[in-house]
């Protein structure tokens, strides 16, 4: 009976053990995904994916989600908690979400995806590493220019967004090269969609308070039959007449390989920045025909994806 007692106290106390070897082998990652944004959820399904490929599934790691709305505190917030978890690596979408956790932290490795000019914005650092999300504002330009030639082109942005102001900025520099006048229509709320006047085709940021509203901003473009395009997909089924962007499951892939690296052992350092290589040209043509309008043929045989 002794025995069967010192028995039972021994694997009592070895299970024990193993349990807390296993809590502490476990890895965390926070990730921060502004919103609802289909983008964002798009990169954030593939970096999941990604992870389990690279062996850091269910049972491996400890994956902790911030979902914050879009705006500044909101933003401040997610990382802090992130950071106060302690977790092993932070992942941030987009560049707002990203600046929180760099303004908030140094001693985190920080991996990111869908960013649109990390260095314009001061996205860097040697322990900050990810891909952007970056593509051709004059492509945008040119193609949407050959299914509306517009003279009056709205900027969708938020100030309070860097990458969103230098897209604004890219665009105004523009203007010569293709012939138009562009206005800068600052959107932080579902309302400010009314401030959309005047304009005859609109240019809509990776901003992520614009996307938040995107069907209000489709909906006055609708009702003036004013053309649409944007940087950034997930908008293309809600009524944006051309996107083109970087594809999300790259984004989430390559970001997934990165968050593995460092949870190996590596350090961010290490670990170059990438850029984009799959870019996607969504064409919504059932939107097009909707408002009158035609997309050339070489545009819609260069398209990715037609929508009908």
């Amino acid at each position: 009976m002794k025995r069967h007692i010192i028995l039972i106290a021994i694997i009592t106390a070895l299970l024990s053990v193993a349990v807390v070897q296993a809590y502490a082998a476990e890895k965390t990652i926070g990730v921060i995904m502004t919103g609802d944004i289909p983008y964002y959820k798009a990169i954030h399904k593939a970096f999941l994916a990604g992870l389990s490929e690279h062996g850091f599934g269910p049972g491996k790691v400890n994956v902790v989600l911030q979902t914050p709305a879009p705006e500044a505190m909101s933003w401040t917030n997610a990382a802090r908690k992130l950071i106060a978890i302690d977790a092993d690596v932070i992942v941030a979408y987009g560049a707002p979400a990203t600046l929180a956790v760099v303004h908030e932290s140094s001693a985190i490795p920080i991996v990111f995806a869908g960013v649109y000019d990390p260095q314009a914005v001061g996205i860097t650092g040697k322990n900050i590493t990810g891909i952007s999300s970056r593509v051709p504002v004059a492509s945008v330009i040119k193609n949407l220019k050959g299914i509306s030639n517009f003279s009056k082109l709205g900027v969708v942005y938020n100030d309070a967004e860097k990458d969103t102001v230098r897209q604004a900025e890219e665009v105004k520099n523009l203007e010569g090269q293709f012939g138009f006048q562009s206005v800068k229509f600052n959107i932080k709320r579902f309302g400010d969609a009314a401030k959309i006047s005047n304009v005859d085709a609109l240019f809509i940021t990776t901003s992520c308070s614009a996307m938040q509203c995107v069907d209000n901003v489709v909906g006055v473009a609708r009702k003036g039959k004013i053309p649409t395009a944007t940087t950034i997909s997930g908008g293309e089924d809600r009524g944006i007449i051309l996107t083109i962007a970087a594809s999300p499951q790259e984004q989430g892939k390559e970001a997934a390989e990165m968050a593995s690296k460092i949870l190996g052992g590596a350090k961010a350092s290490t670990v170059p920045m990438e850029s984009p290589k799959r870019i996607e040209m969504i064409i919504n043509l059932k939107e097009t025909t909707a408002i009158d309008l035609k997309v050339p043929f070489d545009t819609l045989t260069s398209a990715t994806k037609v929508i009908k």
